[in-house]
């Protein structure tokens, strides 16, 4: 897995050959070319050939990851064949309501990002993290707010409970996590809320559905100038073990936490 866990995954349409030109120079973490919810039924195989052609060609200093279609998708087959032998970081795979969901992506030897996006994946999200082809889970909101019949779209208040499941499953299962999409692509102040929500809960970052959100999202997930004080202080103060510090009890946990988040800050 790699070391640092992306705070900003953007989707990029594979049928949109100007969004794979400018994704190249968005700051993105991620990019996710692709091949399912953005593109129509009719265009897919015109998105595959697009999207082989994009990696190909590279982006450089970017990690790289393909959504393909879910299990019982006329698409997927046609889908992993696309992807086989192309070097990217990751698959997303959507739809994932079961660890045998995972089986016809096994073999590309490529980490799975699966997507958490029903009452079913929410039962089995700590198998499917505990898998070994895993390397995140994905919220997918959307769709779950649909699974469960939300009145006036998605409601995070309502889908608190499955939200923090997510993050359960992750962390048990030792892999990534990752907060679903903010719809509403004009309200820069209720994306920048949502994003900082995220991180409250736990997740390591978000997905994104337009280049707007990029930068706000890397600084929601950034730690802030004065973490970065307060762990520096509090790395300098450890002599091991439990002891008193800027009034607080601190241990070896809260010197590890430190470290970690410096090393992120630095990277």
């Amino acid at each position: 897995m790699i070391d640092f866990a992306p705070r900003s995954l953007l989707y990029v349409p594979g049928s949109n050959a100007r969004a794979l030109e400018k994704a190249a120079g968005l700051a993105a973490d991620m990019l996710i070319i692709d091949l399912e919810d953005a593109v129509p039924a009719d265009r897919k195989a015109e998105a595959r050939a697009a999207m082989r052609a994009a990696v190909t060609a590279g982006y450089s200093g970017k990690r790289v990851a393909v959504r393909i279609n879910g299990a019982g998708s006329a698409h997927q087959a046609a889908d992993i064949d696309a992807v086989a032998g192309l070097a990217i970081d990751a698959i997303v795979l959507p739809k994932v309501d079961a660890v045998g969901d995972l089986d016809l992506t096994r073999g590309l030897g490529v980490p799975l990002l699966a997507m958490i996006e029903t009452p079913a994946a929410i039962y089995a999200a700590r198998e499917i993290a505990a898998d070994d082809a895993v390397a995140g889970l994905i919220a997918g909101l959307n769709d779950f707010a649909h699974e469960l019949k939300l009145p006036g779209g998605v409601d995070r208040g309502a889908m608190s409970h499955a939200i923090q499941a997510i993050v359960l499953a992750a962390r048990a299962g030792g892999v990534w996590c990752f907060d679903g999409v903010y719809n509403a692509i004009d309200d820069a102040a209720g994306f920048a809320a949502e994003a900082a929500d995220g991180r409250r809960l736990g997740f390591d970052g978000k997905t994104l559905i337009h280049p707007s959100q990029v930068d706000p999202c890397n600084a929601a997930f950034a730690p802030t100038a004065r973490e970065v004080a307060a762990a520096e202080a509090l790395v300098a103060a450890a002599t091991g073990g439990a002891q008193r510090h800027e009034g607080r009890m601190i241990e070896d946990m809260h010197v590890a936490a430190a470290r970690a988040m410096l090393a992120r800050a630095g990277r």
